[in-house]
């Protein structure tokens, strides 16, 4: 009996739902999107008392300290990003990018790898606060949410976590990060609402990372 060739390969959350290209106005895009792809991801839940050693063998690891406030600090090779009292997310460049690592840290936090349960999107462009505006109920004002802060939201029903990084040449960056099973509904939010300023749309497969 001929061996049928197996269909269990790795698949974008963005594979179907999104595309590289133009949506919405023609001419030079208010809003610059990047699809991130590639990267590894796992939550840290703290044993109770234990954030400051989990924090000191996460630094010793990676030379990041896990932020004690909604804040993402970042390292050569890796990110932690606040998502709670004693919670984090940590992010790797690469999808390997926590061999052996998870388990080292397993004795001090919950730990779960959840490199495919999330999808993550850049954003930048002159006109990006104004489309952010039309979902999320934060004050992304510079002098209200500064580079480094991260926020807990929602964006039309969706739960979403959201953070700034640094300025680019064409101002500022944020990244959002949603629940894969949701991507269709928060891309249908964010094409609609970027559509009348122009969006630009690229893919990055190398990394997920700024």
């Amino acid at each position: 009996m001929a061996e049928t060739a197996t269909l269990w390969a790795p698949r974008s959350a963005w594979a179907g739902i999104a595309q590289a290209g133009q949506i919405g106005a023609a001419g030079p895009a208010g809003v610059t999107a990047t699809l991130l792809d590639g990267f590894g991801l796992a939550t840290l839940i703290a044993a109770p008392g234990g954030a400051p050693a989990l924090s000191q063998a996460v630094e010793g690891r990676l030379g990041i300290a896990l932020p004690a406030t909604p804040k993402i600090v970042s390292g050569v090779s890796h990110d932690a990003i606040w998502s709670g009292p004693d919670q984090w997310l940590l992010r790797a460049a690469t999808r390997d990018g926590f061999s052996g690592l998870l388990e080292a840290l397993s004795a001090q936090a919950a730990v779960s790898d959840q490199s495919d349960a999330r999808a993550a999107m850049r954003l930048s462009g002159p006109r990006v606060r104004e489309v952010l505006a039309k979902g999320v109920m934060l004050d992304l004002h510079p002098a209200a949410f500064a580079v480094g802060d991260t926020a807990l939201t929602s964006v039309a029903y969706i739960g979403v976590h959201l953070w700034r990084l640094a300025d680019g040449p064409d101002g500022s960056v944020f990244e959002i990060m949603v629940a894969r099973s949701m991507v269709g509904s928060f891309w249908s939010w964010f094409a609609a609402s970027a559509a009348e300023f122009g969006c630009q749309v690229s893919i990055d497969r190398s990394t997920g990372r700024g």
